[in-house]
């Protein structure tokens, strides 16, 4: 029988990056297929040479039959494709999205309903609602929808689940589990572990070239150096070092209309405690975030960060912190000198202060030899670091990490907690969130918000045994299964 998709030599650059090298592979039809690999890998380049947006530059590759380069407008017909970043209009409406995309390969939503029914029904209440006021696990669902409304043989998706929570991602693979039971073949890429492990075979692709293709388990002991580096240790140092407060909160509430998206919640934070602030897409954790960030005002209750009132000192508070998102707040088309001056100036510090720390930085980062290049050309997880790194540049009493590590692999992520256990142990206290479990087995302490409140709180050690569970995700989603509200 034949395969779904052939690769045979496939090489693509830009410029003097190669970013992939005589690729070779075959797919299986109905084969749930993964492609992994660190950032940079050349996953993406790939993926969008198999779905016609990408010409190569070398070899061949076909699909469903059909060549990339010669035959594209037979495989975008048979073809569907979840980019990293959801293709949704983030302005239409639910049903607005679903009927674009179904026109846009000449077919009905009435057509190809059928072949969405088991998802669409779990979303098709909200169609009236924009898609920029879903929550990631509904927006997941009907980017998904949106590519399968045409009916497709192939789907192809890149990193899908980056930035959903553990629930919402169980979830996903599910419905895909079931679109593997009609015969759809299907090619992934993630940097969760437990979704490598939903795949049959899967290929490390690394640097441009396939390393290894193989069952999931065996390229994951064989390459355990990259998806499964050694823990950290959590240095006792700092633990209980300090009784003083950097956060405090107390009754804290923001409704929208007669919508409590927080939902009198209160806690407080120690000096130099790394804080993991959980919760599933709609919870309610990033609007609490910004009340403490200083980016929006409770409606009732009292709130205190580095000692200022976040109803009436909010513009003081973002003064004394560091914040970083998933959004890298670096400047994509200036230099990594560059983007660490400006914001040592945008901090207030002296010319002198940002000249000696700048140097001290990339030393640290091993970056001096790339000072000069523009962050735009380094790969995600350098991004990362140096994000962090000019988040605390001015010595901050707070950083507020936003989900850091979305969509970097392992090993990655563990270099940059390590970065952070370094800021906590110079007295930072850290308030992070994260969809990576096995980084909130990293933190002091953890609260886990469902429905707007805080429905437990406690160091991972202690919730793991009040719930009687084995690690924090299942903690995470034995807790965020009781979520009512949508």
């Amino acid at each position: 029988m034949m395969n779904a998709i052939e690769v045979n030599n496939l090489s693509k650059s830009y410029g003097k990056v190669q970013a992939l090298k005589d690729v070779s592979f075959s797919v299986g039809r109905g084969e749930v297929f993964g492609i992994i690999g660190p950032d940079g890998a050349g996953k993406t380049s790939l993926f969008r040479i198999l779905c016609t947006l990408l010409l190569p530059d070398k070899g061949t590759a076909t699909v469903d039959g059909f060549d990339v380069v010669s035959q594209m407008s037979d495989i975008r017909q048979r073809v569907g494709y979840m980019p990293g970043k959801f293709s949704l209009y983030q302005d239409l409406t639910v049903e607005e999205n679903l009927k674009f995309f179904a026109t846009l390969f000449g077919t009905t939503i009435e057509e190809g309903y059928d072949s969405i029914k088991a998802i669409y029904s779990q979303i098709e209440r909200f169609k009236d609602r924009k898609a920029g006021a879903l929550s990631g696990g509904m927006k997941q669902k009907l980017a998904l929808c949106c590519a399968l409304v045409h009916q497709p043989s192939v789907l192809f998706l890149d990193e899908p689940t980056t930035g959903v929570d553990p629930v919402s991602r169980k979830e996903l693979w599910e419905m895909l589990a079931s679109l593997k039971e009609r015969n759809i073949t299907i090619v992934a890429s993630t940097p969760y572990i437990d979704e490598v492990k939903r795949c049959e075979r899967v290929a490390f692709l690394n640097n441009g070239e396939i390393q290894g293709i193989d069952t999931p388990e065996v390229i994951l002991e064989r390459f355990k150096d990259v998806f499964n580096p050694k823990g950290i240790e959590n240095s006792d140092n700092r633990k209980d070092a300090t009784t003083e407060n950097v956060i405090e909160v107390e009754h804290l509430v923001k409704a929208f209309g007669n919508f409590r998206a927080v939902d009198d919640i209160s806690f407080s934070v120690k000096k130099g405690e790394i804080f993991g602030f959980l919760g599933a897409n709609g919870a309610g954790k990033t609007t609490a975030m910004h009340i403490l960030t200083g980016l929006n005002q409770p409606t009732s209750g009292k709130g205190r960060v580095a000692g200022f009132d976040v109803t009436t000192e909010y513009e003081q508070i973002k003064k004394h912190i560091g914040y970083m998102s998933q959004k890298f707040a670096l400047y994509g088309d200036l230099t990594v000198k560059e983007n660490i001056r400006l914001f040592g100036g945008i901090y207030g510090m002296k010319d002198k202060e940002i000249k000696r720390k700048t140097d001290e930085l990339l030393e640290r980062l091993n970056f001096l030899e790339h000072k000069d290049s523009v962050v735009d050309s380094l790969p995600l997880g350098w991004k990362q670091k140096l994000a962090f790194s000019v988040s605390i540049f001015h010595e901050p009493e707070v950083v507020f990490l936003d989900e850091p590590t979305g969509g970097v692999d392992p090993k990655t992520r563990r270099q940059f907690w390590e970065l952070i256990y370094d800021a906590a142990e110079r007295g930072i206290t850290v308030f992070v969130t994260t969809h990576y479990m096995d980084e909130a087995e990293y933190c002091d302490r953890i609260s886990i918000m469902v429905d707007g409140k805080i429905s437990a709180m406690g160091s991972p050690d202690e919730l793991k045994e009040r719930f009687n569970q084995p690690d924090m995700d299942h903690v995470f989603t034995y807790l965020a299964r009781k979520a009512v509200r949508e």
